[in-house]
């Protein structure tokens, strides 16, 4: 992999979330922007560079649909993942104060998360494609009286002040990202490690299927974080799943689960092995 470009690829604008988790999980990268989730991607996929940041699920806007269809479609492999806190701020032109502010531009789902905000302080909402769009075009129009809602990220990148940090009305709104290869790098089984697995499989449409292509890890005391379905096809006669699990497929209990796994299920692929976030242990995201 050290011979691919050193470069980690992200939907969005710069200064977007998706940039600033880059940045924090991979500062010796240079982060390219993409129009697209599926140009990041297949960016790695063409070796053109070596990682992509892709947002898989928020904890308030749910799951990104989009990733679990165009996962399938490539042969990348999940090497790690990252949680992105979203610190939502209120920025505006230097020198501007709290209550010149007007107007306030952001993406709607950023708009809604600061709602209770922006009507305390009486200012008109104006929706826009993206949180580091709004910022960018601010920087540009610089228009008296009008603000946006975007990351520190773009307020460094756009020469813009922080009015407000954390200017969302509940904290804890956190974005799960996957880290994306072009090759597979399952870390080596160690002592005092502990390890996520991502499957993707398909089951088909008969009784009972799923209860018995998941039964392996329940047997095994395998623990089961994560389970996603989606329509695999157009015919929708089967049923595609994406799960993650606490383990490495060189345990034991691993090996046992996945063999029950590949015998009631089909099309199973393992889309990564590695090591658990810091997130989910300081956070007590995983019960003992």
């Amino acid at each position: 992999m050290t011979n691919l470009p050193a470069i980690i690829a992200y939907q969005g604008v710069p200064g977007a979330y998706s940039h600033l988790s880059c940045r924090k999980a991979h500062p010796e990268l240079e982060a390219n922007a993409c129009a697209t989730f599926s140009d990041a991607m297949f960016m790695v996929e063409r070796g053109q560079a070596r990682l992509a940041m892709i947002p898989l699920e928020n904890s308030t806007a749910g799951r990104v649909e989009e990733i679990y269809r165009l996962m399938p479609k490539t042969e990348l492999h999940i090497v790690g993942e990252h949680f992105e806190p979203v610190n939502h701020c209120l920025l505006a032109p230097k020198g501007t104060k709290l209550e010149d502010i007007t107007t306030v531009a952001s993406h709607p789902q950023a708009l809604a998360q600061c709602d209770g905000h922006i009507n305390e302080l009486g200012i008109r909402p104006v929706a826009s494609l993206d949180t580091a769009g709004a910022a960018s075009e601010l920087s540009e129009k610089k228009t008296p009286g009008h603000a946006a809602i975007a990351s520190s990220l773009a307020a460094e990148l756009y020469d813009l002040e922080i009015i407000r940090e954390n200017f969302q009305d509940k904290t804890g709104n956190t974005t799960r990202f996957l880290i994306l290869a072009r090759d597979s790098h399952i870390p080596a089984l160690t002592n005092g490690s502990r390890f996520m697995t991502s499957i993707m499989f398909t089951v088909r449409n008969i009784p009972a299927a799923l209860y018995k292509a998941l039964g392996g890890f329940s047997t095994n005391g395998v623990n089961m974080l994560k389970l996603e379905s989606y329509m695999a096809s157009d015919t929708m006669t089967a049923t595609s799943f994406h799960l993650d699990v606490e383990g490495h497929p060189d345990q034991k209990a691993m090996k046992y689960a996945l063999q029950e796994l590949d015998f009631f299920a089909k099309d199973v692929r393992i889309m990564g092995t590695y090591p658990l976030h810091h997130f989910r242990l300081e956070d007590d995201q995983i019960i003992e």
